[in-house]
């Protein structure tokens, strides 16, 4: 049997080296979304910054939404932890500022710290999180 990519397993620093590359040069060329380790010197690439800004036409618009994300050993078999720093409110984050996402839930190997960002965009946009009352902005967990 031939092998195909998906038969292919990247070591996890290659893969985070991939992730770090393209996150900091911002995804969607719109500067919405961006990431990138939160210490340079943390050769495990364990712990990540991320920032979303609000989405147009919500009550996010224009706000700076700040995250941690923790990607553990097992990553990427395993979903990273996502945390808002900034204060939030969203039906898929709990009190203290920890996402649950259908896709952290499900996870999949191929899914990536993009994958997460970009589906809490989206969540921000949805029904039922696009007019919540927001917390006042700078406030944090």
């Amino acid at each position: 049997r031939c092998l195909t990519m998906s038969d292919v397993v990247v070591p996890r620093n290659f893969r985070l080296l991939e992730e770090l590359e393209k996150g900091e040069k911002g995804l969607d060329g719109d500067g919405s979304i961006s990431y990138g380790l939160e210490d340079r010197d943390d050769l495990f690439m364990y712990n990540w910054n991320g920032t979303i800004i609000g989405p147009p036409g919500t009550k996010h618009e224009g706000r700076i939404y700040s995250l941690r994300i923790h990607c553990g050993d097992d990553y990427p078999a395993k979903a990273p932890k996502v945390r808002f720093v900034s204060k939030v409110n969203m039906s898929c984050v709990n009190g203290s500022g920890e996402v649950a996402l259908a896709s952290t839930k499900n996870w999949r190997r191929d899914f990536t710290i993009e994958t997460v960002l970009k589906e809490i965009y989206k969540e921000m946009q949805s029904p039922q999180n696009r007019n919540l009352a927001q917390p006042a902005e700078g406030s944090t967990y």
